[in-house]
């Protein structure tokens, strides 16, 4: 085998083929962060809503319950 002598240049151009693209990649991997980011807070939406109105459920029946107690002590 020959020992090939690399110059600066050679050098230089390695380092920038391999660089080639990798704009590329992150910008596919940025576009596929920002659809799940989307997913993601879709998911949470609906997950809020559902607590949100499970606790509203739960304040009108206590409201309920104390109106009747209420009513019961005032005899």
């Amino acid at each position: 085998m020959t020992k090939k002598d690399i110059t600066i240049n050679d050098l230089a151009v390695m380092v920038q083929k391999g660089f080639n693209g990798v704009d590329v990649k992150f910008e596919q991997v940025d576009k596929r962060f920002d659809g799940m980011k989307s997913y993601m807070d879709n998911r949470f939406d609906k997950i809020e809503n559902l607590i949100l109105a499970s606790h509203q459920k739960r304040i009108e029946k206590l409201e309920t319950e104390v109106k009747e107690l209420r009513e019961m002590f005032a005899m």
